[in-house]
């Protein structure tokens, strides 16, 4: 009987232990937004979406001006988030349903990962170990079933495929689902008609944070499909955009669909951030809020043939490693400073989530694990503070409507662009030129040699997979 107790006494205390321990860490939600633009904000000059959830968060708390996304498309940038790795070094440049394709064109691209390998260390595991609940709901697109979520380190994965975009956003599509039989979402089902995919992943976020709240810490990674194609509002909300539309006459983002489909993605921010509130938990919460590439803006699925969004004043945009393709917005709450607001103009990337996170909630990482990002905190003090590095890189060696393969550096003001097609160069400066419009290739000719053997060295240094020369286009 003595032995019994003794168990009963010990289990207790340790448990007890565990709940104190637990209770001392923050939370982290991190919200991801799928083809959300740099300007598609209203706090980030957006001129015709209503944000007011978003802006209140950047307006309280801390926004960047100049943070970028690894890649200029989703798969490679998530990749970065949970690796801290950049996609060039992972291998992984594309999304995965085109990672094993070579194409046709001029050059072959380059045949590259179509799942993130469970060797890779993510931040999922490294909290869990660490005695965090981990959660990830919506979009995954990291890889089929042998590399979803939970092999990852997430103990529930809801809505987590290996697919990258919905049939529909409104349920029912096909059949029970919102995606056809070969695109299901997991644990959402069944739903009522008209239910709003992003709200039910909301609704998702929402009943893990309300169990979890205040017995043990949690990472919730929020994927939102919104706002990727199909260009689908909630109907009330896409009349009220014609309306401003028309009343007000807006110069760069003109489409009622799209700018419905942002107010929805802020309003279930803005649920989540009020239930962490409701739950008394929002000062021992981390909120990060990003989006995975820069807007999209060739086509639309809509029968006006309207695009679906404008990135102005920056150029271009998803596909793209110009600034509108690779610029996104960002924004911070940390736990316990809700009297910080600040606008941080530093360059920063997704790769920095990895180690920046991890570091905010004491948790270490392997000393032998090589990282692409850096830890940014200092930044929270001090824009600037020296965050020891020296260039950021970006390598898109494929093709897309908006871009020809091509790899950038962008070093302080200067930002070059190398295309492998035609072996052009293009170089400008940011500060004087953040729309791109000036190449000042023909004439800096110091700065452009320069940036280009430290993009040359940074692609060995990573291994970067290169497109080849197509025998067959010669």
């Amino acid at each position: 009987m003595k032995s019994i107790w003794l168990v009963l006494v010990l289990g207790f205390l340790t448990n007890a232990c565990y709940a104190v321990e637990s209770a001392q860490k923050n939370n982290v939600v991190l919200i991801l937004a799928d083809d959300l633009g740099w300007s598609d904000l209203a706090c980030y000059g957006s001129d015709l979406h209503e944000t007011p959830h978003l802006d209140r968060l950047a307006g309280e708390h801390i926004r960047f001006n100049q943070a970028y996304a690894a890649s200029p498309v989703c798969t490679p940038t998530r990749a970065s988030i949970l690796t801290g790795r950049h996609p060039a070094r992972l291998n992984m440049t594309i999304w995965r349903e085109n990672a094993l394709n070579r194409g046709n064109r001029a050059l072959l691209e380059p045949v590259t990962l179509d799942a993130l390998p469970l060797e890779e260390t993510t931040l999922a595991e490294l909290l869990k170990q660490a005695g965090y609940y981990t959660a990830h709901v919506g979009k995954w697109h990291l890889g089929s079933a042998e590399a979803y979520p939970q092999p990852h380190g997430f103990d529930v994965n809801i809505g987590g495929t290996l697919w990258g975009a919905p049939q529909s956003f409104f349920y029912p599509f096909s059949g029970d689902h919102y995606f056809s039989d070969w695109r299901y979402v997991p644990d959402l089902e069944p739903g009522e008609e008209g239910d709003y995919l992003t709200d039910r992943l909301t609704d998702k976020a929402i009943e893990i944070m309300e169990r979890h709240a205040g017995k043990r810490p949690f990472f919730l990674n929020i994927c939102y499909h919104s706002v990727h194609t199909p260009i689908e509002g909630k109907p009330h909300l896409v009349r009220k955009y014609k309306d401003k539309i028309g009343k007000e006459q807006p110069t760069h983002h003109l489409n009622p669909d799209y700018a419905a489909m942002v107010e929805s993605l802020d309003e279930n921010v803005g649920r989540v951030l009020s239930r962490l509130d409701t739950l008394g938990i929002r000062d021992q919460t981390l909120v990060l809020f990003l989006s995975d590439n820069g807007g999209f803006i060739n086509g639309s699925r809509l029968q006006n043939g309207m695009p679906v969004t404008s990135n102005a004043p920056l150029r271009s945009g998803k596909g793209s490693c110009y600034e509108g393709g690779v610029r996104v917005p960002m924004i911070i709450d940390l736990p316990g400073n809700n009297d910080v607001s600040r606008v941080i103009e530093t360059p920063v990337t997704t790769c920095d989530l990895f180690p920046t996170l991890l570091s905010a909630l004491g948790v270490a990482w392997p000393k032998e694990l090589v990282l692409d990002g850096v830890d940014i905190s200092s930044l929270w003090k001090s824009d600037e503070a020296d965050l020891g590095r020296d260039a950021l890189y970006f390598h898109y060696p494929h093709y897309y409507p908006t871009t020809t393969p091509v790899s950038a550096i962008r070093q302080g003001p200067w930002k070059l662009l190398q295309y492998f097609e035609n072996q052009s160069v293009e170089l400008y400066h940011l500060g004087d030129d953040p729309g791109e419009k000036e190449n000042l290739a023909g004439s800096r000719r110091t700065e452009l040699q320069r940036l280009l053997a430290q993009l040359e060295n940074w692609r060995q240094s990573v291994l970067a997979s290169m497109p080849e020369s197509n025998p067959r286009k010669r």
